[in-house]
């Protein structure tokens, strides 16, 4: 039996370079808006962009952008344009009936790759959860098919027409969802209380930087790990000993930028592991042209969570990945990030930071690995002293 090739949209990508940002860093921007295209399982043929002081209320980009758009989509056969901003439900609207394809904005498209990677009823819970929250506010000039699973004779409002059903429909959808996950909390509450005093760590950090790796590397586990964004939904906690000092080690959900305000509200229940942690690694692929920009993205979501405040290392990931172009003696350009070594790297403030303790490894390669455990040793050990004084003999 031959299996036939998944069918796989054809996209264009449209991004704005507004006053603040430059073309580099919106070519960075449309990278990751590409890995997220490609992880919902498209194919990006082609990417626009315009500089503007701000975005066209009406049409995201200018007339003249817009009618390139459509011209490149119409001669190509594109059946999808996605924008690397949330739309306003007017904007895609105006963008659809100019473009005469499907139009999805960033959130939209975050939506979607969770709801294909979400696995357990949690998960698919809390992804349906924000999705009908996106949905509602956009179902003006919009056919939503829903379930009529309250219409017919005698059951819908008088003159209520089919747009409002579907309002109502969705908001008692919201509610339920909204009552399921409240008993999920406290169920996932009682786990959290229930497994003691020990100390818990969490990994943290932007999405695809190896955390799953990295969990299995440490618990010596088998979670589900590729390259591909947010690989990660569930929560997974796992029992570690390093040496003769057991502690909890969990791999929470990937961190993006302008991640979805509803995804992170739907997702409390698991991001309180985060909340809760004694202790948190921040993962960083240091080998991504643009993590210092991913670690403020994690830090701003981290002060959202109010976790900020916990002792913290700084795990910088894919040291093997890790490439520069060396600067000749003679050349008087300033160094870089894209001329500096690793050990150039190592010397400023990533390593000499005295607020969080830092470590350089290779999750995949196995590089580093026993100056990484023996910092969690420590990290771990000095939570575990002040918890337990008087248990010496685990010193």
């Amino acid at each position: 039996m031959i299996e036939t090739e998944k069918f796989k949209e054809k996209a264009v990508l449209v991004g704005v370079i507004t006053p603040g940002t430059d073309e580099d860093t919106i070519s960075e921007y449309l990278d990751e808006l590409a890995f997220l295209a490609e992880t919902a399982g498209a194919e990006p043929l082609y990417r626009f962009t315009q500089k503007v002081d701000f975005p066209n209320p009406r049409t995201y980009v200018g007339k003249g952008k817009i009618e390139d758009i459509a011209a490149f989509i119409a001669v190509n056969e594109v059946t999808l344009a996605i924008f690397d901003d949330e739309l306003s439900p007017s904007q895609i609207r105006n963008i659809e009936n100019i473009l005469r394809c499907k139009v999805l904005d960033r959130t939209n498209l975050i939506l979607d790759i969770f709801a294909s990677r979400a696995r357990t009823s949690h998960a698919r819970a809390q992804v349906e959860l924000a999705q009908y929250q996106y949905l509602l506010p956009r179902l003006t000039g919009m056919w939503t098919h829903l379930e009529r699973q309250r219409g017919g004779i005698g059951l819908r409002g008088p003159g209520e027409t089919e747009i409002e059903t579907d309002r109502r429909i969705i908001r008692d959808k919201i509610s339920k969802l909204k009552d399921d996950l409240k008993k999920i909390d406290i169920q996932m509450a009682t786990q959290r209380s229930n497994r003691g005093k020990m100390v818990r760590v969490a990994l943290v950090g932007y999405t695809n930087v190896g955390k799953s790796t990295l969990m299995n590397l440490i618990s010596k586990s088998d979670v589900f790990a590729e390259n591909k964004l947010f690989a990660t939904l569930d929560t997974t906690v796992r029992k570690v000993v390093i040496d003769n000092l057991p502690f909890l080690l969990s791999d929470t959900v990937g961190f993006i930028r302008k991640l979805p305000h509803d995804l992170v509200e739907s997702f409390k229940s698991t991001l309180d592991e985060v909340r809760e942690a004694d202790l948190l690694i921040h993962v960083i692929d240091i080998s991504h042209p643009g993590f210092e920009e991913q670690i403020e993205v994690v830090n701003t979501t981290l002060r959202e969570l109010t976790a900020m405040d916990k002792p913290m290392i700084l795990l910088f990931n894919k040291i093997d990945a890790f490439s520069y172009i060396r600067k000749e003696e003679d050349d008087l350009t300033p160094a870089n990030k894209r001329n500096m070594s690793l050990d150039d790297l190592k010397r400023t403030w990533m390593a000499s930071d005295k607020n969080y303790k830092t470590v350089f490894i290779s999750a995949k390669a196995k590089e580093n690995i026993e100056e990484m455990k023996a910092i969690i040793y420590e990290e771990v050990k000095k939570i575990h002293a002040l918890r337990y004084p008087f248990n010496d003999y685990l010193y």
